[in-house]
């Protein structure tokens, strides 16, 4: 069985773009870690989207969907006793998975058939025990709803949350009968739609962390991943974002913005003259362009104001079609897809969700508004930089177009008489614009070695450098006598960020040098592993 030292150095030695392990940002020195958060490397590149790959055999494998879930965790969560970038161990932590309801008035409903509108109960159970591992407090775990009462039951929420003791409630009552101790307001300073909304309490309270997992599946807006999915954490009526233009969500007209109508028709109309993919076709509502229009709007209004410490795809298995319906003999149908996709910046996890499910994401209006809001600059999913992350602690900047695609077909505004009901959105698209050129110019501007963390260690760390430019790269470890004890890289690498990691397992307690080495540039750095 290979070693991990001889994993990293095989791995460098065929030229992997980068390699890290989240293990190595946990230290096993003495010392109070009170604190949780995300990777640092994660931290450090919000821009990426980090694919894990799974290998459960069926959907119906509680046990296996429920290990990806603690691998997941356990690889990208750390304990840290940095009270500046942590979340105290005690304090409060609410997760979002999607648990919209699955369907169940419709001719056809059986649990077993609508298991993927939903994130699977076992890789959130995964999640928290990987969180619990840390020193998290069960309790603290907060899972919050609108939708899906059924979700409870035919989902297993209710009985994951008596193994886990997690707190978990689907609240469907709307304000005015809701208890006041289970809202929170937020202001949207620029919001389109919406000046104010409600959220259910935890959710958006000062201090607290929010997970955001959505499920990787299809629906009326293309796929319905993580920029959609924390729309279920606000109180009933104001989560209504799929309601139609130019009709009443049934909430106080006090928190909608003035004239939004005029706003949405405004923008509307710029947006087909710019060409928008699709944007003309006509209805008011979900299926049609202004319909759109309108849900992106109170979409991206929520995301201003929402932010996750983690955008999250379940994709363990995938679901096309639109909830029951589908186009498999009028039904929808589950897929083992066996990945799991994550990052800091939901538009661009979704972007690439967009993408593996066999999707052209530039024919997707909602990702052109939310550039054109400042929500990311891409639009071109060969953009966004694309790390896969393996459950073995390691992970490797990829070539989006290495992974394997799987076709979901959506009844995204549907071309009636050009294409079936439930279709591809796979149109070339041309990204030529001067924003994705652009982005595609810039590149760090300088290069840098930086800090190992943590640092002291024990007995594994993790060390991240930038690349001006691509070309070979050389990281050696040696001792204070000058003598090579380990190779991390040596190899060609691309520009960019990348992370390496060094376990030094069997080497004693000391003062080491790291020294990176590339054309035109050469630093090194010193570190202490404290046994």
């Amino acid at each position: 069985m290979i070693k991990r030292r001889e994993f990293i150095k095989s791995a460098a030695a065929v030229g992997t773009a980068a390699i890290i392990n989240p293990f190595g940002t946990i230290s096993t020195i003495a010392r109070d870690l009170n604190y949780f958060t995300i990777n640092t490397f994660i931290e450090n590149n919000p821009d990426a989207v980090f694919i894990m790959k799974t290998a459960v055999e069926d959907k119906f494998s509680a046990e296996a969907i429920k290990a990806a879930g603690l691998d997941f965790g356990r690889t990208v969560f750390i304990a840290t006793d940095s009270a500046g970038t942590g979340t105290p161990l005690d304090g409060i932590f609410n997760i979002k998975p999607n648990l919209t309801s699955r369907g169940w008035w419709q001719s056809g409903y059986t649990v077993e058939g609508t298991m993927g509108v939903i994130t699977d109960v076992n890789f959130v159970e995964g999640v928290i025990e990987s969180m619990k591992e840390l020193g998290v407090t069960a309790g603290n775990v907060h899972i919050r709803e609108v939708n899906g009462i059924e979700n409870l039951t035919d989902g297993g929420y209710a009985a994951m949350g008596e193994r886990t003791g997690a707190n978990i409630q689907v609240i469907g009552t709307q304000i005015g009968e809701i208890s006041e101790d289970l809202v929170y307001w937020k202001d949207v300073p620029h919001g389109v739609y919406f000046n104010r909304i409600p959220f259910l309490s935890p959710v958006n309270t000062p201090d607290s962390l929010l997970l955001n997992i959505s499920k990787f599946k299809t629906h009326s807006m293309g796929l319905t991943l993580c920029a959609k999915n924390i729309q279920g954490t606000i109180v009933a009526r104001y989560q209504q974002h799929c309601s139609a233009y130019n009709t009443p969500m049934s909430v106080d007209s006090n928190h909608v913005q003035p004239g939004v109508w005029t706003a949405i028709q405004e923008n509307y109309d710029r947006h087909v003259a710019d060409n928008i993919p699709r944007w003309n076709t006509p209805g008011n509502n979900a299926a049609g362009g202004i319909g759109m229009e309108t849900w992106a709007s109170r979409c991206l209004d929520n995301n201003s104001i929402t932010r996750p410490a983690l955008h999250i795809i379940e994709g363990v298995y995938g679901r096309d079609g639109d909830f029951v319906e589908g186009p498999h003999d009028g039904f929808a149908q589950d897929f083992m897809t066996n990945v799991i996709i994550f990052g800091k910046n939901a538009i661009h996890v979704d972007i690439i969700g967009h993408w593996l499910a066999g999707h052209e994401p530039g024919n997707f209006g909602f990702f052109h508004i939310a550039r054109e809001r400042g929500f990311s600059a891409l639009l071109n999913p060969m953009d966004v930089p694309v790390y896969e992350w393996k459950s073995d602690g390691s992970a490797t900047l990829t070539p989006l177009n290495e992974f394997e695609r799987t076709p979901l077909l959506t009844n995204y505004l549907w071309r009636e008489g050009d294409e079936d009901l439930y279709h591809m959105v796979d149109e070339p698209f041309d990204y030529l614009t001067s924003i994705d050129r652009d982005y595609r110019r810039r590149k760090p501007e300088s290069f840098a070695l930086h800090q190992n963390y943590p640092n002291p260690f024990n007995p594994t760390t993790t060390i991240h450098y930038n690349l001006k430019r691509g070309g070979s790269v050389r990281l050696d470890i040696f001792n204070t006598r000058g003598q090579i004890v380990d190779v991390l890289v040596n190899g060609k690498q691309k520009h960019g960020s990348h992370m390496a990691v060094w376990n030094a397992n069997n080497l004693p307690s000391g003062t080491y040098y790291y020294r990176l080495m590339t054309e035109g540039f050469s630093e090194a750095k010193k570190m202490i592993l404290l046994r």
